[in-house]
């Protein structure tokens, strides 16, 4: 009887300690059942990003949607709970609602994604062949630069491609800051940016531009990336400097989705290889999920760490 009452114990203990542990991993999950809602912004590469969280996440046991939001409206959604998290938030271009929800404690920043960013004047690689001296930004300035890049519409200046018009840019004024022969004509849309670049390396036609990375067409065009001129001041608006990306969730997420909370936070995005998967969506037409869920395949060694901090 002794050591039937023993196993009788040890088995009730047994019961115990998993009703135990189960409960300590549902209070981690927190509102697991609830979902959590990514906010997909406008370009390729937050995409990439927002599905690697929201793939992770799915693994761990939470019920994921995903948003679309526009970047400066994210914020109203994010300050309200209408929106859970955004995670590539490019803090260059955050308008002015941004620091007043942040004074407020109505989002939290829960830190850098690692992305390493670009933003500055690139070239195709043979513009050092028609500008020599690149790729300092004095090399821009020779006459035979100038001429090269001049066009009917933009003579006796030459031609700067700058962003669209609607998407504000730093080029025009940094090259009047600097008296530079050059008239900054905005593109059409980031579609007529990436056409122009890619007509130019296969024309070898002269062309220097305003872009950014990581982006798909880094991946196949050889590009360099002018050294810019001085700063007229130290603000935004006369210089240009990569921008930090960080990770930013509604006040209320750490408390009601902990492991969520902590895999956010641990979280981070190598550029290159948003690149090759920015690439293979946008240029080579593939489902972007398939592309995630293949990278996330191939790259446990990569988020396991992430998802090992979720669970404590």
């Amino acid at each position: 009887m002794k050591t039937i009452n023993a196993l009788k114990g040890a088995g009730l203990g047994l019961v115990l300690m998993l009703a135990a542990t189960t409960a300590g991993q549902s209070a981690d999950l927190g509102a697991k059942d609830e979902p959590i809602k990514l906010a997909m912004l406008e370009w390729t590469g937050a995409h990439v990003s927002t599905h690697i969280a929201g793939q992770l996440l799915q693994k761990l046991g939470y019920h994921v949607e995903y948003v679309t939001a526009g970047n400066f409206p994210q914020f109203s959604g994010l300050a309200d709970g209408s929106l859970s998290a955004s995670v590539e938030i490019w803090l260059n271009n955050v308008g002015d609602i941004y620091p007043k929800v942040l004074a407020a404690k109505q989002i939290e920043d829960i830190g850098k994604l690692d992305l390493k960013t670009q933003e500055g004047w690139i070239y195709p690689k043979f513009m050092e062949k028609v500008c020599p001296g690149l790729p300092d930004w004095s090399a821009l300035n020779k006459p035979e630069c100038v001429q090269a890049l001049s066009t009917p519409e933009t003579a006796p200046n030459g031609r700067f491609l700058d962003y669209p018009a609607d998407w504000g840019s730093r080029a025009a004024t940094i090259l009047g800051d600097n008296n530079m022969p050059y008239t900054a004509v905005p593109a059409g849309s980031e579609g007529a940016l990436v056409a122009e670049l890619e007509a130019s390396e296969a024309a070898k036609t002269p062309l220097v531009m305003m872009f950014w990375g990581p982006h798909y067409a880094l991946a196949e065009n050889d590009v360099g990336w002018i050294k810019m001129p001085p700063c007229k001041e130290q603000t935004n608006e006369h210089c240009i400097t990569p921008p930090d990306v960080d990770k930013i969730v509604w006040s209320g997420f750490g408390a009601k989705w902990p492991a969520a909370y902590a895999f956010l936070k641990a979280l981070k995005m190598d550029a290159t290889e948003q690149q090759k998967m920015m690439l293979a969506v946008d240029k080579q037409g593939k489902d972007l999920d398939a592309v995630v869920k293949e990278w996330i395949d191939k790259n446990e060694s990569v988020w396991k760490p992430w998802v090992d901090a979720a669970k404590g």
